[in-house]
């Protein structure tokens, strides 16, 4: 359906996941002891979404018939994997959690899913939503959009790669993002400032 109702268009980035990766290592045995749940990629990836779906409002937005809905909650879906296919829990109001929360968060609705205990509540009313890709190992995809959403963010697998940083070349954990939007809603200068934004912020 959302192929066929909305004009997708996907851009592409990537982001140097050093600086993630660094603190994950630096706070992994603190975290896990005030939040009995491990420090994963995907809080960081919620804060930074949220921060620059703040800047892009369009991003966070839908289209009902003719007219824009603009929204200042931020309901984040998180797709996951199940023998059943892929399901998209949604963390509420993920603004106001902290990283801990959206940690424990994803790991209760990710359980549920697996179990098949999710309901309707938790599966609607999302805003934005998160696909990771790369715990498949996919290197680049083009996520479809969620209706009525405006945009989805697809995450990658992390691979070692030559890059260039103040004219040296040296070996940096890269990810592929790739940003699926609207054009009705979203155009092109924006896409691609929302995901250098989230690149920025992701890289800080």
């Amino acid at each position: 359906e959302a192929q066929n109702t909305a004009a997708i268009l996907t851009t592409f980035n990537e982001v140097d996941m050093s600086e993630i990766i660094k603190v994950r290592e630096a706070k992994k045995e603190n975290f896990i002891k005030r939040n009995k749940v491990k420090l994963g990629f995907m809080s960081f990836f919620v804060k930074a979404s949220v921060q620059a779906l703040k800047e892009y409002s369009a991003v966070n937005a839908e289209i009902k018939e003719n007219n824009i809905i603009y929204k200042n909650h931020y309901d984040i879906g998180i797709a996951v994997g199940t023998e059943k296919g892929l399901v998209v829990p949604v963390l509420k109001n993920a603004n106001k959690m902290s990283f801990g929360e959206i940690e424990k968060q994803i790991a209760e609705l990710s359980k549920r899913a697996k179990n098949g205990k999710l309901t309707m509540n938790d599966l609607s009313g999302g805003t934005f939503t998160i696909s990771n890709g790369g715990v498949y190992g996919s290197m680049l995809s083009t996520p479809i959009i969620n209706r009525p959403q405006s945009g989805i963010l697809g995450m990658h697998n992390i691979i070692k790669r030559p890059v260039v940083v103040e004219d040296e070349i040296v070996i940096r954990p890269m990810m592929y993002l790739a940003f699926s939007y609207d054009h009705r809603i979203v155009d092109g200068k924006e896409s691609v400032g929302f995901l250098i934004k989230i690149k920025e912020l992701l890289e800080n």
